[in-house]
């Protein structure tokens, strides 16, 4: 049992001593600084939607920034192609208000049995209808 005992901390003794080297069995090197390149600069792409103003022309109205989000968000004014409602029809696709209309007290949920039914209609409070029981 010494024997084991001494040769599992010299064994360990060995690997310890090891990683405080330069090289050795594991040959663990750390990074290159000098291999480190610098990253450009982000850019900001242009905005292709703004165009210089022309001599003489009157001046466009103003974009707002939030009607452009909700444009990006909802679908916006832009007519879809037939290939894109081709492929919506194909896949299933919702109607387009699905996001205004899925926040609606009104909307209709699927129904997913008594349980989950029984679950929502449970009373609040420390009541006896409001306690778990284990069956067994």
């Amino acid at each position: 049992m010494r024997k084991i005992t001494a040769l599992i901390l010299a064994i360990a003794t060995t690997a310890a001593l090891d990683g405080c080297a330069n090289g050795g069995i594991f040959h663990t090197y750390g990074p290159d600084e000098f291999a480190v390149q610098r990253q450009a600069p982000l850019v900001i792409p242009p905005d292709f939607a703004l165009m210089p103003p022309t001599a003489g022309a009157p001046q466009s109205p103003a974009r707002n920034s939030q009607q452009d989000t909700l444009d990006a968000m909802f679908g916006g004014s832009a007519p879809r192609s037939a290939v894109e409602k081709g492929a919506l029809n194909n896949a299933g696709a919702p109607a387009p208000s699905i996001r205004s209309t899925a926040g609606d007290p009104d909307t209709h949920t699927a129904d997913k049995g008594p349980v989950t039914r029984d679950i929502l209609s449970a009373p609040q409070g420390d009541g006896r209808e409001a306690r778990a029981q284990v069956p067994g």
